[in-house]
């Protein structure tokens, strides 16, 4: 019996084991299938850990955003090991699984979790005596909430990572201080406002601006977020002479002209626009916060210059467009007040060749590009020559810029997010990054580096984040961890080598992908400029009538696409289009014309309200029984109607129908289709030969008839 009973106890044993241990197991390992659960971070201090530091508290909420029940949600904080390379920095920030420690146990949130439900979390971690964060340096942290999905097993269901710098050992053991001075850094920041995305849907020669939504309206308001990157940074600049040495402000020109038409009144999809107040009061607050200071000019709409240069008409390349897009100094001029720095453009992407070529030519000396991007064979520590157009580059810190933007969820670890998913969080693994880069537990840290620091360019952190960015990073300012350097002391010194741009890793093709939409649309514009003739009492240039269109056509090529269809760009364009070429129209007719021979000339009343002459041509379609003649070119003066006389012929009597439109002569419509109603009594060829053919035939007949007769009576007698 011995045996059997040893081999009873053995699977007791591991049966034990299986019950006990496998959930144990399984909530340490993420599960395989998407999120069920988020989480919103709320609230994280300290920001930055020093020898004051005594508690760790963490806070937010946990959502259900499955279709399944989850029983007992728990949550906990975990950290991992000391990160000392560029290389473990990128897999954190990457979503890579890492080894961690947990600060505290599981925590159960509450009972279940129902579809739609939420959940608070409050995690207090003291901090005194933890070997885990014990000595300076950047440590992964990561909030886990674990739990139990109908039908599932136990599984970690939502994860957030964050990065955590330690200046110094909680309670302040020796041994554990600051950074040594030598190796601080000179930090400079580029502070981007920016559109989210063109919202503007017409712009028309003389007309009021049209918004395809309010969300332009809603981040103008207080705690939106054009007003909370304004907002921030002015009170940052007031309450730390440090930060405003630092900072240098990326400005949109299209942001700027489309929030100072807003000031004058506009519509959104047809109602009356509602904050006309808030759209001055913000522009106000811009004004304020840029006078005297340090402006970088970007993109008109933020467009990429490489889909731009793509982008063909019947003639060839339009330069006109990259010019539009490289013009916008101008614009900054006139509605702040202020010089943008001479010569300096921070384009998003990579520009290609003939983007270069083309930023070159408009007076650009200088790019601020990801220094990710500049490939050479030493490497790069400040600013470059490009070998393509001859361009100065200024780098921008690539592991910080990857820091504040995120990476999409990793496949490897779903349920873990990060910066791209919780945009409350980038400002923390900002300043850890930035941290890292002046030394902090770096070991080949560069003595005096030169950090130009950058945030996504369409930030959407919340004003409190903004803040505590900022508030931050000028505490590393008084700490002598880093020094507040202006931008304009970095595009001062000279270039150390030769470089190439290569597309990064976050590089993603501009939204529209596809230039040929944008092609046709320039096609169009085109067409109508041929054929725009200046009138010499009103003085008008067509350039200025169309370049509403060439805006809108640049709009569709902005860099804010890349994460959605460019829907509202490409109506923006043909909306515009529609406002010029609707101003050239053919009235209908009120009753139906006669006509009085086969030859007699078709009335045509042609309105032009433009300020400009136009040529353009009468089609005729749908025209059965009609033959147009060959059509020429007619000159319809600016503001002004004119009735022209078409010659056409009709092919049979009776009621016929047209319909009558107008073209450019390179092929742009203009206007709306008419439709003519018309009476004929013309017998045309068909009619005359079917009648001869029919005659003959009558008399044919009738010949015969008589024929007949004669010989029948012939017999009879």
């Amino acid at each position: 019996m011995k045996r059997p009973a040893a081999f009873f106890l053995s699977l007791l044993f591991f049966a034990v084991a299986a019950l006990i241990g496998a959930p144990a197991q399984a909530q340490d390992e993420p599960s395989p299938e998407p999120p069920r659960l988020r989480i919103d971070l709320a609230q994280l201090s300290p920001r930055v850990v020093t020898g004051a530091s005594t508690t760790l508290s963490v806070s937010g909420t946990v959502t259900n955003i499955g279709d399944r029940r989850i029983a007992r949600p728990q949550a906990r904080l975990q950290v991992g090991e000391r990160l000392t390379n560029d290389r473990a920095i990128s897999g954190v920030l990457a979503g890579e699984p890492i080894q961690d420690t947990p600060l505290t146990d599981f925590n159960t949130l509450t009972d279940s979790l129902e579809p739609g439900q939420s959940a608070r979390f409050d995690i207090q971690v003291p901090l005194t005596g933890k070997s885990a964060l014990n000595r300076p340096g950047v440590y992964p942290m990561l909030v886990n909430v674990n739990g139990t999905p109908e039908f599932g097993g136990t599984a970690r269901l939502a994860a957030v990572s964050v990065l955590m710098p330690v200046l110094s050992a909680p309670g302040g053991k020796s041994g554990n201080s600051l950074p040594p001075p030598s190796k601080h850094a000179n930090v400079s920041v580029l502070w981007p406002i920016t559109d989210s995305s063109p919202h503007v849907l017409s712009t028309p020669y003389g007309g009021r601006l049209t918004l395809s939504d309010d969300t332009l309206e809603n981040e103008l308001k207080p705690n939106g977020r054009l007003y909370s990157l304004v907002s921030a940074a002015r009170a940052a600049q007031e309450n730390n002479p440090h930060v405003r040495e630092s900072l240098c402000f990326a400005l949109d020109p299209d942001l700027l002209r489309t929030v100072d038409a807003m000031t004058r009144g506009y519509l959104v999809g047809g109602a009356q626009g509602q904050n006309a107040a808030a759209a001055s009061d913000w522009l106000s607050s811009l004004r304020a916060l840029v006078k005297d200071r340090c402006v970088v000019t970007m993109p008109f709409a933020d467009a990429d210059l490489t889909t731009l240069g793509q982008v063909h008409s019947a003639t060839g390349t339009d330069p006109n467009l990259l010019q539009s897009a490289l013009g916008g100094a101008a614009t900054i001029r006139q509605l702040l007040g202020v010089q943008p720095q001479e010569g300096v453009l921070w384009p998003d992407g990579t520009p290609d060749g003939q983007a270069l070529t083309a930023i070159a030519g408009a007076g650009f000396g200088t790019v601020l590009t990801d220094g990710s991007k500049l490939q050479s064979k030493t490497p790069v520590t400040g600013a470059v020559t490009l070998s393509t157009g001859g361009l100065r580059a200024q780098p921008i810190d690539g592991l910080i810029a990857s820091a504040m933007t995120g990476a999409p969820p990793n496949p490897q670890a779903p349920t873990t997010v990060g910066a791209a998913s919780q945009p409350a969080i980038s400002g923390q693994n900002g300043l850890a990054a930035i941290a890292y880069e002046a030394g902090l537990g770096r070991a080949d840290a560069k003595q005096n580096a030169r950090l130009l620091v950058a945030p996504p360019r369409r930030w959407a952190a919340p004003m409190s984040e903004l803040t505590s960015f900022l508030n931050e990073l000028g505490t590393f300012f008084g700490d002598g961890m880093a020094s507040a350097t202006p931008l304009t002391s970095q595009l001062q010194t000279d270039p150390t080598g030769t470089a190439s741009l290569s597309a990064g890793n976050r590089d993603q093709p501009a939204g529209t992908g596809d230039s040929a939409t944008l092609s046709t649309l320039d096609t169009q514009a085109s067409g109508l400029l041929s054929a725009m003739r200046m009138d010499t009492t009103r003085r008008v240039q067509p350039d200025t009538i169309v370049a509403p269109v060439r805006d809108a056509i640049v709009r569709g090529a902005s860099t804010a696409w890349q994460s959605a269809a460019p829907g509202a760009a490409v109506a923006n364009a043909n909306a515009e289009l529609g406002a010029i070429a609707n101003q050239v129209t053919v009235e209908q007719p009120k009753q139906t014309i006669a006509l009085a021979s086969g030859s007699s000339p078709l009335p045509v009343f042609v309105s032009n309200d433009l300020p400009v002459g136009i040529e353009a041509q009468v089609a005729l379609k749908n025209n059965v029984g009609i033959r147009p003649l060959a059509a020429q070119n007619l000159f319809f003066p600016a503001g002004g109607s004119k009735n022209e006389y078409l010659q056409i012929e009709a092919l049979r009597a009776g009621l016929l129908s047209v319909d009558v439109s107008l073209n450019t002569p390179a092929g742009t419509s203009l206007g709306t289709t008419a439709r003519f109603e018309l009476t004929s009594t013309e017998y045309g060829p068909i009619t005359i030969i079917f009648t001869v053919v029919a005659g003959c035939a009558l008399l044919l007949l009738a010949s015969r008839r008589i024929y007949r007769r004669i010989k029948e009576s012939r017999q009879a007698r």
